[in-house]
């Protein structure tokens, strides 16, 4: 059996194509900050429009691209650029009560990328709405609300409380950007690959070098 040496197993690279993905929705949520933050009953959290951003780069890009875009805006951050609401960068904001929150933009990400590959080619209004509110809201508040708790010294509840004013917003995110994937993977059906595609794929090239 002879290993065709471009499908072996972990050599899979990002194509070009790729990286102009995963650098197009890191602009995305850059420009998604641009109008700024709201301060809601004196949450240190401001409400942005940037997790619509994260939605968005999960129900198409799939997990893998989608967490990149979202790293590759923090480490932008992380050098000083105003990529955040309100023109926030540098290394205070990994320190500050929005730290978590913006830890939990990654895993947001990529669970709402892995739920939608599940299920792909095709994307049920239903499910890509589930995969929003999983990723989207669930896993960003889960990091969120435990770093804001420890960040600023009170308890979990105490932070949780806070975070149910990004609720009724982060809903409407949902519905804006599952309809908004649904159109996208309705027009480009193989922007995002299902799980396992991949993998599948290697395996039958492996076989036919027999």
């Amino acid at each position: 059996m002879i290993e065709h040496p471009a499908t072996g197993a972990g050599k899979k690279r990002l194509s070009s194509r790729d990286l102009a993905l995963v650098a197009s929705f890191a602009a995305l949520i850059a420009v998604l900050g641009l109008p700024g933050g709201i301060q809601v009953f004196g949450n240190a959290v401001p409400v942005t429009l940037q997790t619509l951003g994260i939605m968005l780069a999960g129900s198409i890009l799939g997990w893998k691209r989608a967490s990149l875009s979202v790293l590759v805006l923090l480490v932008l951050v992380a050098a000083g650029l105003p990529l955040l609401s309100g023109g926030r960068g540098g290394l205070a904001v990994f320190v500050g009560p929005s730290a978590g929150y913006l830890v939990g933009w990654v895993l947001g990400a990529a669970v709402i990328g892995w739920l939608v590959q599940t299920r792909l080619p095709a994307y049920p209004m239903w499910w890509g709405a589930l995969a929003n509110v999983a990723g989207g809201i669930a896993a960003v508040y889960l990091v969120g609300i435990l770093v804001q708790a420890a960040v600023t010294g009170t308890s979990v509840l105490a932070a949780a409380t806070l975070s149910l004013v990004f609720l009724p917003g982060d809903a409407l995110k949902v519905v804006i950007a599952t309809a908004v994937a649904s159109a996208v993977h309705r027009g480009y059906p193989g922007i995002t690959e299902r799980i396992g595609t991949r993998k599948s794929q290697s395996a039958g090239e492996r076989v036919s070098t027999r």
